[in-house]
């Protein structure tokens, strides 16, 4: 049977998000709207990006939300703080930043630490870690999890999008490694409104999609 939980409103879920690189204002505006309409906690836009959305929402909920390293995680540590905080700087409030993929693999979690930690410290600003789930193993996963937690971050997120999506047993293993300390955001291929209450009921505090509005159409049909 499909998965519906009526007892759940996802609009507080979804953060709004337009990542694709050929997007143009008019598309930024209309995120932006959807986003205040639907009371959606965020929107997730490219850095080029941040300013169009902080003057459009400037006196409204949702939050900006950008991508540190994106989609790769393997620029300089220089490079990823440099994009923070000009980020910050430009009206960001929340951080997506792509952890160092090849450090994770090679198990360098000094490396991984002092990256992300300084990331938190010095932007203030939600930190959300993106692991990129799809290319570790379980046992990357953890590591990788455990250093971003210890380093401050705010969420663990499961992926970019890029290189597969968010699936519930990913979102299950986060939740073993957070216990409820920090959120989790579940991100990538997210179309479905019984995907959506299976990633929440698996543990996810956020839903990283480009499919809010679509979302919330299912929900409403799945009520009838």
């Amino acid at each position: 049977m499909p998965v519906t939980d009526f007892n759940i409103d996802i609009a507080t879920y979804i953060e709004h998000t337009l990542l694709k690189p050929s997007a143009v204002p008019e598309e930024v505006k209309q995120i932006c709207q959807e986003a205040w309409q639907y009371n959606f906690p965020s929107v997730c836009i490219y850095p080029t990006s941040v300013t169009q959305a902080k003057e459009l929402l400037h006196d409204k909920k949702p939050n900006v939300c950008t991508v540190i390293g994106f989609p790769t995680g393997a620029v300089t540590s220089a490079v990823k703080l440099f994009e923070a905080q000009e980020a910050v700087e430009n009206g960001a409030t929340e951080l997506d930043v792509v952890v160092n993929l090849g450090w994770v693999k090679l198990q360098e979690s000094s490396k991984i630490y002092r990256e992300i930690a300084q990331i938190c410290s010095e932007t203030g600003q939600t930190v959300k870690a993106i692991l990129e789930t799809n290319v570790l193993t379980d046992e990357e996963k953890r590591l990788a999890g455990e250093i971003c937690l210890d380093a401050g971050v705010a969420y663990l997120k499961t992926s970019t999008g890029w290189f597969g999506g968010a699936t519930v047993e990913d979102v299950k293993l986060l939740a073993e490694i957070t216990k409820g300390q920090i959120g989790i955001k579940a991100s990538g291929g997210i179309r479905t409104y019984q995907q959506a209450i299976a990633l929440i009921h698996a543990g996810a505090t956020r839903l990283g999609t480009s499919h809010g509005v679509d979302l919330l159409r299912q929900q409403s049909e799945s009520i009838k």
